[in-house]
């Protein structure tokens, strides 16, 4: 067993204190060590022999879900009326000899590494400009008042990356810190400060992290009490201040191993991340579908002409049948504008996905516009599109298309219902000031 030195006086442990500390190793023990066997599933999914950064944002982001599939609030409800019955029972059962300095200091150590590789994870998915990725061309040409909130401010995140970079780097920064016995105080409070907006955010513009993010918090405070007083003494009244010299000292191999198992950490959650998301953002990055769309279409086409069940629908912006219209991605999908209602996809939790399909972060909290992913028969010259919506399983279209020249697209087939459909595309050649630059020209 490794022992603990203590360089310095120590207070003796209060009733209540310890106590509060027995209530509080049982609670953050079952809020940090993997115990939920979802957790382990996915876990023996990870092929390891190929990993991707998403496999190590999947590990970095664990969060006990008893209960609902989602974070809650719940689960740490009945997590903490299992510590408070365990609480009774250590008392019960208590042992006059517990060490209660050691005790908090492992407490600490776990609380440490948990919340620096958690900060970690989110740190470089925004450090490589991956979690808030640029608009895409339907983003950029759908109206404000169509994004939810939530939305609008990853949009706003988005266009500009070196920013997003910035606060990755912020993360990566306290992350760091945290691994050190000695900065750990000064990462936590980094945490604090940072991901205390985070969590505001969270709640101002209904984003789905509200629950994760308060929890990194938690693991912050509880992190930050142990200097909170001495840093208030040194900063706020100006007083001479020693530290705490609680040090660990470890026998012989014991130290040994602690310096491998701390490298390791270190190594694979900093190192081998940095170079998987790295690899992940220029080669794959999570957001968009990575499947390539049809060569030489990318762009926002104006609907000149739309026929359905052979019937001439003119422009109206207030008809539902007729599109307004249409954008080609770069990648394999299709938007299409209409005054047909749109159910929001809502998702907006973050998850690393590697299935095109399971990639819906261009139309997730989007209305005004239906995203259909396509493939194409280049052959016969066929789209298959499936609607990308949750809630619209069932609209499917396969149109036939041509394109008489490079500014025009002719699309005609049917849709999920057998009503045949007929539109001429053509391509707008429209600048985009935000990707002009500050000193970029736009002539009107």
């Amino acid at each position: 067993m490794s022992t603990v030195k203590l360089e310095q006086p120590s207070a003796e442990w209060k009733g209540y204190e310890k106590i509060a500390l027995r209530f509080l190793f049982i609670y953050f023990i079952l809020q940090t060590i993997p115990l939920d066997w979802k957790y382990f599933r996915g876990i023996f999914s990870i092929n390891w022999l190929n990993l991707k950064y998403g496999d190590i944002f999947y590990i970095t982001r664990y969060f006990p879900r008893f209960i609902t599939t989602l974070d809650s609030f719940v689960n740490w409800i009945l997590i903490a009326v299992i510590a408070a019955i365990g609480t009774a029972i250590w008392t019960k059962k208590e042992k006059p000899n517990t060490d209660y300095n050691t005790l908090y200091y492992w407490l600490r150590v776990i609380l440490r590494y948990r919340l620096a590789i958690g900060i970690i994870g989110y740190g470089f998915i925004k450090f490589f400009p991956l979690q808030a990725p640029f608009p895409s061309i339907s983003n950029l040409n759908t109206s404000y008042g169509d994004f939810t909130d939530w939305k609008i401010f990853s949009l706003s995140l988005g266009v500009v990356p070196h920013y997003e970079s910035f606060l990755g780097g912020v993360e990566l920064l306290a992350g760091f810190l945290l691994f050190f016995r000695r900065t750990a105080s000064i990462g936590a409070l980094i945490v604090l400060v940072f991901t205390g907006n985070v969590f505001i955010s969270n709640l101002a513009y209904e984003g789905g992290e509200y629950v994760y993010s308060f929890y990194l918090i938690f693991l912050a405070l509880f992190i930050f009490a142990y200097d909170a007083t001495k840093i208030y003494s040194l900063v706020s009244l100006g007083k001479p201040t020693t530290p705490n010299l609680f040090k660990p000292q470890f026998p012989g191999w014991q130290e040994n191993a602690r310096i491998v198992l701390k490298i390791s950490v270190i190594f694979f959650f900093v190192f081998v991340y940095a170079f998987k998301t790295y690899k992940g953002y220029k080669n794959d990055p999570y957001q968009f579908p990575h499947t390539a769309g049809l060569a030489k279409t990318s762009g926002i086409y104006n609907v000149t002409e739309f026929k359905f069940n052979n019937k001439v629908f003119p422009y109206n912006a207030t008809d539902p049948i007729r599109w307004k219209d249409v954008v080609f991605e770069k990648w394999a999908t299709i938007s299409i504008r209409s005054n047909r209602p749109v159910k929001l996809d809502s998702t907006n939790y973050e998850q690393v996905v590697y299935k095109d399909e399971d990639r819906n972060y261009e139309l997730t909290g989007s209305g005004g516009r239906h995203y259909y992913s396509y493939t194409a028969d280049t052959v016969n010259h066929v789209l298959t599109l499936q609607n990308k919506n949750k809630n619209y399983k069932y609209d499917k279209l396969v149109l036939h298309y041509s394109k008489p020249d490079n500014a025009t697209i002719v699309l005609q087939g049917i849709n999920g219902t057998k009503d045949s459909v007929y539109v001429l595309l053509n391509k707008i050649d429209k600048k985009y000031p935000i990707l002009l630059g500050r000193r970029g020209r736009l002539k009107l």
